[in-house]
């Protein structure tokens, strides 16, 4: 096996309102992962675009999400922080995953079914095909872990499985090119914490999300601290106090969702939760938690405003961590044409960018 070098891949669409469940299923792994590896950080704006965005509204989004990564704690000097379209290699070794990744490997993507509804004919082509960019996303730069929900592992495995067929395909080739045995890692999914997934406010049974109808289902992280507490009141419960152990939340998806919540939030256990909160009816439980929630998301909501204010620095920062990201991913790219049999030319390039 070849030895690739740990590093972070992960990235964040730019459309709508992030949200509570972006928070503590994403960003927060991302900060956490910072001091254990080189990390990368994506606004995969490029993804945002398999269905349709406005483009004023994008560009917002773009930067809302490169201040949530900042407020949040990821420091933009140490990690990468970028959008994808920035940086040209992705779309390339896209391409080249699209003559790898098999049709029904493609078909049996859940998301796709999800987001293309019954009108599949009318969804774009982009859609169908987005896993094999994110493919691409991650092995650009041959990473090793990607913080993923559980949502996300689908994708993960195919990301291997492009990586495994891509390494057997050209096997021969890897090898008289001195990359040894493997060009790309098989990557690893990194789960963790006790809110992989977090629950809509109005429906325990469905995820928390942007496209959702009613604005009380998610906490934006763009809310202040009397909306954050108003939704938190107004979120659905069953009439039943909360239990001793957490086997009893296991029929009760919206009580389970607000405990799920409370123990992210303060970087504890479900167990933890109920432990202090044990029999405890929800009007005692929720201004606890709206309390904490207010807490944890009211100074990330002032820095973004902040950094939202000033659009030229975190579009700065942006184009800073896009030349970083080249550098890394061009080489690999080149690699890739090499393997495959393109002739390609060099010349030209300043710091792994073509030159203008």
């Amino acid at each position: 096996m070849t030895a690739f070098e740990p590093r972070v891949f992960s990235g964040v669409q730019p459309t709508g309102n992030l949200h509570l469940g972006n928070y503590l299923g994403a960003i927060t792994r991302f900060v956490s992962l910072q001091d254990e590896y080189p990390c990368v950080y994506c606004v995969v704006d490029m993804h945002a675009i398999t269905v349709w965005q406005e483009p004023i509204e994008l560009t917002n989004a773009i930067r809302s999400v490169a201040a949530a990564f900042i407020a949040a704690g990821i420091d933009p000097k140490k990690n990468i922080i970028f959008n994808q379209s920035q940086v040209h290699e992705h779309a390339e070794l896209a391409w080249i995953f699209n003559c790898v990744a098999r049709m029904g490997w493609l078909n049996r993507m859940t998301q796709f079914k999800e987001k293309a509804g019954k009108d599949r004919e009318n969804a774009s082509v982009g859609l169908f095909a987005y896993p094999n960019l994110m493919a691409a996303d991650i092995l650009a730069y041959r990473a090793t872990h990607v913080p993923v929900g559980e949502d996300q592992k689908q994708h993960l495995e195919l990301t291997r499985n492009i990586a495994q067929k891509f390494n057997y395909d050209f096997a021969d080739r890897i090898a008289e090119l001195g990359y040894g045995e493997e060009f790309f890692p098989i990557t690893e999914p990194v789960i963790q914490g006790p809110a992989t997934r977090v629950m809509s406010l109005r429906d325990g049974s469905k995820k928390m999300s942007k496209s959702d109808p009613s604005d009380y289902s998610r906490i934006n992280l763009t809310d202040d601290r009397d909306q954050i507490a108003q939704k938190i009141r107004k979120a659905k419960t069953d009439p039943e106090p909360l239990p001793e152990e957490v086997k009893g939340l296991e029929s009760r998806p919206e009580a389970d969702n607000l405990v799920g919540i409370y123990a992210a939030l303060a970087n504890s256990t479900r167990e933890a939760v109920l432990s202090d909160f044990r029999g405890a009816p929800f009007a005692k439980f929720k201004p606890a938690l709206a309390d904490l929630a207010v807490e944890v998301l009211a100074p990330v909501n002032a820095e973004m405003r902040r950094l939202l204010a000033d659009p030229g620095q975190l579009d700065e920062i942006l184009a800073d961590g896009a030349d970083r990201a080249a550098e890394i991913a061009a080489p690999v790219i080149d690699g890739a044409k090499d393997i495959v049999g393109f002739v390609s030319s060099r010349r030209g390039r300043t710091n792994g960018r073509s030159a203008a």
